[in-house]
């Protein structure tokens, strides 16, 4: 699932040239990203309706899937879709942001895994999940032969870091907005401009690992591919909350703070 574009996109296209049987799942089967694999690849791949969030696509994605492949099973399951929203405070962002972020990342990989894991266990294959760093975790233990976790990057673009801004602040409170600061509001984007610069553009790494981890007889349980994703993986794990907070605010430059704790400073210098 999630193939559309970004990582899974040039996942699909990269497994069909290895002369994988392949079956990508689009957000919109009628747009660019299906539109480019339809040209791309080869005969081998087939391009299925998958909204992760709605059951019947996902049903009826299994019953093509098992039409296809028919005894011998399904040797792996790739669970790329993902969306990463406006880094914010948590009193800031509106409810449906919560809601659309649990319902893609976790709630529709539980929802694909579960409904294709009767394939897997058949063939007795794979279920790779790919995450964001900053969700730092898995999801529940499920009975399936091999569970692997990927750690590389979802950013999203420019233009839906513009909509999401624009819908907080229209949805904001004033005295919330008073408290905050429209400058430390507007200020919040630069931390998802700044990732960009912190995230490689080769994504050969990626796509070697869920290859290793589809193939390999003794697969890896975690993987984190990039030269600094496992650095930052341990700084979490390892380190105090506050050293990794203060070390990521001064790697992305943030020096703004809300208003609110801005004005008692402002008063202790001018007394």
């Amino acid at each position: 699932a999630g193939t559309d574009s970004g990582i899974g996109h040039e996942l699909a296209k990269y497994l069909d040239r290895l002369g994988f049987i392949v079956f990508a799942g689009v957000l919109n089967k009628k747009g660019p990203g299906a539109e480019e694999l339809k040209r791309s690849c080869s005969q081998r791949l087939s391009i299925l309706q998958m909204d992760i969030t709605n059951s019947a696509h996902v049903k009826e994605a299994y019953l093509k899937v098992t039409e296809e492949v028919k005894n011998a099973g399904l040797w792996g399951v790739v669970n790329n879709a993902g969306i990463m929203g406006l880094i914010a405070d948590g009193e800031l962002l509106p409810m449906s942001a919560y809601t659309q972020c649990m319902d893609v990342n976790f709630f529709g990989t539980v929802r694909v895994s579960k409904t294709f894991l009767p394939l897997l266990r058949k063939s007795k294959g794979r279920l790779v999940n790919i995450s964001s760093m900053a969700g730092n975790g898995g999801i529940p233990k499920q009975y399936a032969p091999n569970r692997l976790i990927f750690f590389p990057g979802i950013l999203g673009t420019p233009e839906l870091w513009d909509e999401q801004e624009r819908n907080l602040l229209e949805n904001l409170t004033p005295d919330v907005k008073r408290d905050y600061g429209e400058d430390y509001i507007l200020a919040l984007k630069t931390i998802l401009s700044h990732m960009p610069a912190f995230c490689g553009s080769d994504l050969s790494p990626v796509l070697c690992d869920v290859r290793h981890a589809l193939l390999a007889k003794s697969p890896c349980g975690l993987y984190t591919p990039g030269k600094n994703s496992y650095k930052y993986l341990c700084l979490f794990s390892y380190f105090p909350l506050r050293f990794y907070d203060f070390f990521i605010r001064r790697l992305q430059n943030i020096e703004i703070v809300p208003r609110a704790l801005r004005e008692p400073e402002m008063k202790c210098k001018n007394a």
